[in-house]
């Protein structure tokens, strides 16, 4: 009993912080106090300034060797496909119509890893838990952008050229901060102190600004609750999505942070960028803002039994 309490009191350490500070951007965008344009602008300096530095800083001050866990990395891509392909499976017998499908599965296996997902690795492990699962992010970033392209190009009869999503990749804030610090760990570079400590300025106020952007944006009002596909997206995206990639990073032999970090990532809520880019190429924009909403709610819930269950297993 003392070891599940245990295991709860660290879920809710994890979760708890993420969960309040969401929920406060929900309540200050009703208040008036967060407006549209604070959480436009928010989200940007978000975007291209302090989380790219918060990812410099960090892996730049890391040992590489735990910086580029390429096995993590691989195992990332593999899981990733294995849930975009059960998702596709899933999606051409359970979603109609058609032009859906494509939201559905993207809102299936697409993570919010950049804001919430590393919210949670910061939570659980520390600076330690954020290196390690940077790299991880921004490589398995790029393979999300890729597979969203091909689901919704099947789903609406449509031909964008993954050309435009690799020239986007290549000027990604994330990518690009994460590239930069590569070689300042490997070759154990010192930053100069003015940098450093200018840095980890802007990397403090990255996860807050962004949890409360992300909670100001969320409009419950706004859900259509009979919707089955949303319903659908948010099963394959809180539960089964999680699940799966635990359950390869387990037979593939990952225990402890390593395996806690996919877990993590993986029961992240739908990306932002999921909604950006249905509508972009004439998808269902209202189900891919519903999916984000409801996959929000769900992954405070589901990641708080994940991390006690495998807690009580001490596989993390």
């Amino acid at each position: 009993m003392d070891a599940l309490i245990s295991n709860l009191l660290f879920a809710f350490a994890v979760t708890g912080p993420i969960m309040l500070v969401l929920a406060l951007g929900v309540v200050l965008a009703r208040a008036g106090i967060i407006t549209d344009g604070f959480i436009d602008a928010g989200s940007k300096l978000v975007f291209t300034v302090t989380l790219p530095a918060l990812l410099f800083i960090t892996i730049s001050q890391t040992d590489f060797h735990q910086t580029a866990n390429l096995p993590l990395v691989i195992l990332g891509l593999v899981g990733t496909l294995t849930v975009f392909l059960l998702a596709e499976v899933a999606a051409a017998y359970l979603v109609e119509p058609a032009r859906d499908r494509g939201v559905v599965v993207q809102g299936s296996f697409r993570s919010n890893m950049g804001i919430v997902g590393l919210a949670y690795c910061v939570n659980a492990y520390g600076d330690v838990g954020l290196a390690t699962a940077s790299l991880y992010l921004g490589v398995v970033t790029i393979f999300y952008n890729i597979l969203a392209v091909v689901t919704l190009n099947r789903s609406l009869n449509s031909h964008r050229s993954i050309r435009p999503v690799l020239l986007d990749i290549a000027k990604n804030p994330l990518i690009i901060g994460i590239l930069a610090a590569l070689p300042f760990a490997y070759f154990d570079i010192p930053l100069p102190k003015l940098i450093l400590q200018t840095g980890e300025y802007f990397a403090q106020m990255t996860l807050p600004l962004a949890l409360l952007c992300t909670g100001g944006s969320l409009s419950v009002a706004a859900l259509n609750l009979e919707s089955r596909n949303a319903m659908i997206a948010t099963a394959g995206k809180a539960i089964v999505s999680p699940l799966l990639m635990t359950a390869v990073a387990y037979l593939a032999g990952f225990r402890g942070m390593e395996l806690g970090i996919v877990f993590l990532m993986a029961s992240a809520p739908t990306a932002a960028a999921s909604y950006v880019m249905s509508r972009a190429m004439g998808g269902n924009a209202t189900l891919a803002a519903n999916i984000i909403v409801l996959t929000t709610i769900g992954s405070v819930l589901i990641t708080s039994l994940g991390i006690t269950w495998l807690g009580t297993l001490k596989l993390i």
